[in-house]
């Protein structure tokens, strides 16, 4: 694959699709959870896509269970949980790995282009954040510590 873009990804109400029709806009991808110490992060994340939504800035959730097994449910009870208990309006994915030999396309791909500390790629945690640019450029990887609110200058600078 050429671009991010290209990678095959399945909605979380299971229709398959890429992320083409987000090319163009500021990308925030991250591997999210439900029953995770950072599970309150969705909070922040939905307010910075009502925030900056309008100015480029789509966030993109990607269930993972890779860690302590903190999203067990189905599809429709992670939809269901973000919807009910965050309000969530941000798209939100099939559940995926993210280390391992079976990592989705996508997230081999981001942390290739964005290693982690001591140029490491394994995601570490829930709740890992890559800020992906206008061109498909990986622009910035934060950690699961660092709250969405943190990010703000950041995501300005990027929608600038």
């Amino acid at each position: 694959m050429s671009s991010l873009y290209d990678y095959p990804v399945r909605t979380i109400e299971g229709v398959e699709t890429t992320l083409r029709p987000y090319e163009g806009k500021v990308l925030l991808i991250v591997n999210v959870a439900s029953k995770c110490g950072f599970t309150s992060q969705y909070e922040g994340l939905e307010a910075l896509y009502r925030s900056y939504n309008d100015k480029g800035l789509v966030v993109l959730g990607f269930p993972c269970n890779q860690f302590g097994a903190q999203e067990p449910g189905s599809a429709e009870e992670i939809k269901s949980f973000c919807s009910l208990t965050y309000d969530v309006d941000f798209p939100m994915f099939q559940k995926v790995d993210v280390n391992g030999r079976d990592a989705h396309p996508i997230y081999q791909f981001l942390k290739k282009e964005k290693p982690g500390l001591l140029g490491t790629e394994a995601i570490k945690w829930n709740f890992t954040k890559f800020l992906v640019g206008r061109s498909g450029e990986v622009m910035k990887r934060f950690a699961p510590a660092d709250t969405p609110a943190s990010l703000v200058h950041d995501i300005e600078a990027a929608l600038a």
